[in-house]
């Protein structure tokens, strides 16, 4: 099992050990990279795993609706944990709802649990975005409209993977084979993406960074927990819906932060630190779900 565990996350942490390596002697603008990645390699990843002649979408209902029992779940804990500890309820909800459920979580599924596992891991991460580019932006700027985010890239993509799916009408196999090579470079350019920014951020508030960096994946497995009870999941989708609640805080949270000033110091050291310490509690979400 050690083993198993080592050879599923050995390769996403040395790509992101990589990219760490390359910002800190490089310091390379990924502005660009990160942009195409957002808008169009990504997207169609989400729309390749989707429109799979071998994906039943139907079927991946509970596991969206558990996805958004813990997505919610850590929200409410993270709020409850915030008031508690007198903090700003803005600087701690988006780093404990939202994980990086597209830099590792996508590596995570397929590595652990085969490329089969794409389809599902897709779902996790379709509504995770979904919310984060609504009810998050939302909780940073009230001005912001819902609206928007059917604007979103991987929104678009995942509506248009499901209405394919779903209708049973095929893409052209030409035309998904050339998508699917567009959706291939997502997910290193993903770890890589990672890794150089974790170099080039300069977190301070150390101690929230440690509470972020713990409560995440606590709040997440043990909301997970609750959903597997109640969802009627196939043991794999049981096993993957732990490993995304034990997923550190997504980088995507400091970029907003930053862009809404709502105290970026402190989400920076939450998503440096809990992505470090995904060293740790990964394995032990893989170890009870494998």
């Amino acid at each position: 099992m050690g083993e198993r565990i080592i050879a599923v996350l050995f390769p996403l942490f040395a790509v992101v050990a990589l990219g760490y390596v390359v910002g800190r002697k490089a310091r390379p603008d990924f502005t660009a990279a990160n942009r195409l990645n957002v808008e169009i390699f990504t997207p169609a990843l989400v729309f390749s795993a989707l429109c799979g002649k071998d994906v039943q979408v139907l079927s991946y209902v509970p596991l969206a609706v558990g996805t958004l029992l813990v997505v919610v779940g850590s929200g409410v804990g993270a709020f409850l944990l915030a008031r508690m500890l007198r903090m700003d309820p803005k600087t701690l909800i988006p780093p404990m709802m939202f994980n990086n459920c597209g830099n590792l979580g996508l590596p995570v599924a397929v590595l652990a649990f085969g490329q089969h596992a794409l389809a599902a891991g897709v779902i996790t991460f379709a509504v995770s975005n979904f919310l984060q580019f609504s009810f998050g932006i939302w909780l940073l700027d009230h001005k912001v409209s819902l609206r928007s985010v059917w604007r979103v890239p991987s929104v678009m993509a995942t509506l248009a993977g499901l209405f394919f799916a779903i209708s049973g009408i095929a893409v052209w196999p030409p035309l998904l084979y050339a998508v699917t090579m567009l959706g291939n470079v997502a997910i290193p350019l993903m770890l890589m993406a990672l890794g150089v920014r974790l170099a080039l951020s300069h977190p301070r508030a150390i101690a929230y960074g440690l509470l972020g960096a713990v409560a995440r994946p606590v709040l997440g497995m043990a909301m997970a927990a609750g959903a597997i009870l109640l969802l009627p999941l196939p043991h794999e989708q049981k096993g993957l819906l732990l490993v995304f609640g034990a997923l550190p805080p997504a980088v995507l949270n400091y970029i907003f932060a930053e862009r809404y000033n709502q105290e970026p110091d402190k989400v920076a050291s939450m998503v440096l630190i809990g992505n470090l310490a995904a060293l740790v509690f990964l394995p032990i979400a893989l170890g009870l779900a494998l």
